[in-house]
């Protein structure tokens, strides 16, 4: 019996919710709805969802601000989460994504392209990933394990910068388009905006500390992963 994706809606506007909820059933999801963070958590204690539509606008905390709770927890930190929103400002998109959002989908929107963008966050979830290790420099990545060292001391990513890295580190010194790393790293960059890679390089190469400078922009192209030069102290 195949099952059907489980889709927890956190909206304050009932009526806004329950069109989904309709529209989503009727798409082969399963949709359960939350009217603020308070329930909304207590969905996710009792179990995980598929995917999380997040109202930005919600009574209590924030739907920025319950991002950023469920990214820091362990548990949920993996679970895509699509925000709902009718701010369409650049600032308040980036906002979004840097609170730990896949995406954003601006008030009113259609049901296929809400649906589309589903589909595509659900699909990035578990990308094909090839379990092996890749090393350059002194910057190891472990594909198996899911562990990235600089130096030897372990590094703290996000699911989506680990997959950036992992494909940069494949690739080092090659210049990548905006588009090229939608399409490699998320699968689908029909209903994705470019300027979410910009939000994700930003968070890599924090997290990257002093290996951050290796991810390079190259104004006009993209970005790449240059390798670390190596200072040779032997006589030449």
């Amino acid at each position: 019996m195949k099952l059907h994706p489980r889709v927890l809606i956190v909206e304050d506007e009932p009526h806004i919710a329950e069109l989904i909820a309709v529209n989503l059933r009727h798409n082969g999801f399963a949709p359960t709805w939350s009217e603020d963070g308070s329930a909304a958590q207590r969905e996710l204690d009792a179990a995980l969802p598929d995917v999380i539509l997040l109202d930005w606008m919600l009574p209590g905390q924030s739907g920025i601000a319950l991002a950023r709770k469920w990214r820091a927890d362990a548990r949920t930190k993996g679970i895509p989460i699509l925000m709902l929103t009718a701010r369409g400002d650049e600032p308040d998109k980036v906002a979004g994504l840097d609170a730990g959002a896949d995406d954003y989908i601006t008030k009113p929107f259609s049901t296929q392209e809400l649906l589309a963008r589903i589909r595509a966050v659900l699909r990035r979830r578990a990308p094909e990933q090839v379990n092996d290790a890749v090393t350059l420099g002194e910057l190891t990545l472990d594909a198996a394990t899911h562990r990235v060292s600089w130096r030897g001391q372990p590094l703290k990513l996000g699911p989506t910068e680990f997959r950036l890295l992992n494909y940069l580190m494949k690739h080092p010194e090659r210049v990548h388009s905006r588009a090229q790393l939608l399409d490699k790293i998320w699968g689908d960059h029909v209903y994705i905006e470019e300027r979410t890679v910009d939000v994700h390089v930003k968070r890599l190469r924090e997290a990257l500390g002093e290996a951050g400078s290796m991810v390079e922009t190259v104004r006009g192209a993209g970005y790449r992963l240059a390798r670390p030069v190596t200072t040779d102290t032997r006589s030449a």
